[in-house]
């Protein structure tokens, strides 16, 4: 199965692509769709769309796995990150993909072992369960990638969870 894996943002929307057949993984592509500061805001939605649209096309997506809005205290950050995951999920569902989403702990504990596991333990793992020789850059591509990784690890057709 194919799996694109997201980190939402409007900024920076982080994206993994992950193949995952016979308990083994496969990287086809990682990296991150930016928007810049200065551009209207529905732009960069737009952009956004546009391009995750363009990745599920060109890789032959089976599954999309999208990483839950966590905030602590920023409310205004939050409806933003919000409107842009809200965007990259209008996508998923326009190209007809089953959309699965996790909590940040669920993707720690599928990653790592541990649901409190720090941001460079996450990183590691990823680096590691990808036989990657360093690190994914930019953090937010990292991200998507244990996104994707988590989906593989939680999936089971017999318990559909789709939204």
């Amino acid at each position: 199965m194919i799996i694109l894996g997201i980190d939402p943002g409007y900024a920076i929307t982080g994206y993994g692509i992950v193949e995952y057949k016979g308990n083994k993984f496969s990287v086809i592509d990682y990296g991150a769709v930016t928007t810049p500061a200065d551009m209207v805001f529905s732009k960069r939605l737009l952009v956004i769309y546009t391009q995750i649209n363009e990745l599920i096309k060109k890789n032959n997506i089976d599954f999309m796995a999208v990483e839950e809005l966590f905030f602590n205290t920023n409310t205004k950050t939050a409806i933003k990150v919000g409107h842009g995951r809200g965007v990259v999920l209008l996508s998923g569902s326009y190209n007809n993909l089953p959309v699965y989403e996790y909590t940040p702990l669920q993707v720690k504990q599928a990653v790592c072992g541990y649901g409190r596991a720090a941001k460079s333990q996450v990183q590691q793992m990823v680096k590691v369960l990808l036989n990657l020789k360093t690190i994914p850059k930019p953090d937010d591509a990292a991200d998507a990638l244990a996104v994707a990784i988590c989906h593989a690890h939680s999936y089971n057709p017999r318990f559909e969870k789709e939204i």
